[in-house]
């Protein structure tokens, strides 16, 4: 049964991909928001602590654009989970400091980026499973909440890499202020993509498909690596398909990427900006 390992979809059989450690992982992120003035946050969200960054002296924004990150470390090998999701590489942090316009924030997936007793409620569940579990889009909502209020923002953006893109998708479905939804490389439609894959379906998740009629009415641009092997393109359209003919959302396919190369050195070239 194929599982996935160091880049959360990718199955990477390598020997040296569990030897950074989760301290060295979070300080590497930190390293990197903090070389563009950003600040490490933690917010209470039910049950986790989630881990954030955003500009040290951001205030009274119109648009906040939040990125969540992707399902980071979930494996280790095909059958033994991770220890602590946290990502070997925060592409999501890398994308959102390459945002070119407007002002953005960072929002971590359950149990990345924390410890001790930040980490209490953690269990591999929440990166294997339950990754897209109803817990965790109200713990993902309750954290944009929270930036929305600290920044004084009306309006926002959402932007998902990877898992991050279901979660977005779900969390959006929930929520009446956002202005536009966007996904990279995103797992759109998990039920599919287990089974384009010959996986285990994630029986414990939520399917942002199903809540299509939430979403008909948001506008979406969703990117997709012509390349990418880990989310194929059929896993966008299968979720697309879902909407009526004439309200399906927008998906634009990059020639020449994959599931990680190119998006956080072109994200300035590709991101939209607020609508």
């Amino acid at each position: 049964m194929l599982r996935h390992a160091c880049w959360g979809l990718v199955l990477l059989v390598v020997s040296g991909c569990a030897d950074l450690s989760p301290e060295i992982r979070r300080h590497n992120a930190e390293h990197m928001a903090a070389g563009s003035e950003w600040e490490p946050l933690r917010l209470q969200a039910g049950p986790f602590v989630l881990a954030a960054f955003a500009p040290r002296h951001l205030a009274d924004v119109d648009t906040l654009t939040v990125y969540v990150e992707g399902d980071g470390l979930s494996w280790i090998t095909r059958s033994q989970p991770s220890q602590d999701p946290t990502p070997m590489h925060a592409m999501a942090l890398a994308m959102a400091l390459q945002q070119p316009r407007g002002t953005a924030a960072y929002l971590a997936r359950p149990c990345q980026y924390v410890s001790a007793d930040d980490a209490r409620n953690c269990r591999n569940t929440w990166w294997t499973d339950s990754r897209f579990a109803a817990e965790v889009i109200t713990a993902t909502n309750l954290a944009i909440d929270q930036l929305k209020q600290r920044f004084r923002a009306r309006h926002l953006v959402l932007v998902g890499y990877s898992g991050g893109g279901a979660v977005v998708t779900l969390a959006t479905a929930r929520r009446k202020d956002v202005s536009l939804l966007v996904s990279v490389a995103g797992n759109l439609d998990p039920e599919a993509w287990a089974r384009i894959n010959k996986i285990t379906p994630l029986k414990h998740s939520l399917n942002p498909p199903d809540a299509w009629q939430d979403l008909v009415d948001v506008p979406q641009l969703h990117f997709v690596g012509a390349r990418d092997i880990t989310i194929t393109p059929e896993v966008a359209y299968r979720y697309a398909a879902r909407f009526p003919k004439d309200r399906q959302p927008a998906l634009r396919i990059i020639e020449g990427f994959d599931h990680q190369c190119c998006w956080a050195e072109k994200w300035a070239e590709l991101y939209p900006g607020p609508p």
